[in-house]
């Protein structure tokens, strides 16, 4: 059964999603982020600008299949009844709905902002997860920063 992760609290989405796909791509993960198309090209962007020394790799669904075998993180508007993807090991959704075919991941993280609104879109994602009986890990950033 897919694990799901919700990161409470972060203070910007892409910015966050820049960490934790560096830390991922370090530890051997492989991701594909889905999302709205533009938060891909603004996180595309973000990966190849946040730190001079720690380019992430990446590459956007539909780019050749040797790119997308090389490419530790694969950026997808949709995972569903778009292109094939060469693995199911790390979902990251930085969308507002349930990424469709979740279920076919390993893992799902969902990242949560401030922002009022983002809250209670995720807390609809909450539910539909714990309808379905997954078990969900909350981590709380804010809990996280001050512990620091």
């Amino acid at each position: 059964m897919t694990e799901i992760a919700f990161h409470f609290n972060a203070p910007d989405k892409l910015a966050y999603a820049c960490r934790l796909l560096r830390k991922a791509v370090a530890s051997g993960a492989r991701v594909v982020v889905t999302g709205e198309p533009a938060s891909l090209q603004a996180l595309d962007t973000l990966l190849w600008t946040f730190a001079p020394l720690e380019f992430v790799a990446h590459c956007r669904a539909g780019s050749h299949a040797e790119q997308l075998m090389a490419s530790p993180v694969v950026l997808a508007a949709q995972i569903e009844g778009g292109p094939a993807l060469l693995h199911h090991h790390v979902l990251l959704n930085l969308g507002h709905e349930v990424a469709p075919g979740y279920e076919r991941f390993e893992r799902t993280i969902e990242v949560v902002t401030l922002n009022e609104d983002d809250r209670q879109q995720a807390r609809q994602r909450w539910k539909h997860y714990a309808d379905r009986g997954y078990a969900i890990t909350r981590h709380d950033l804010k809990l996280k920063e001050t512990s620091d």
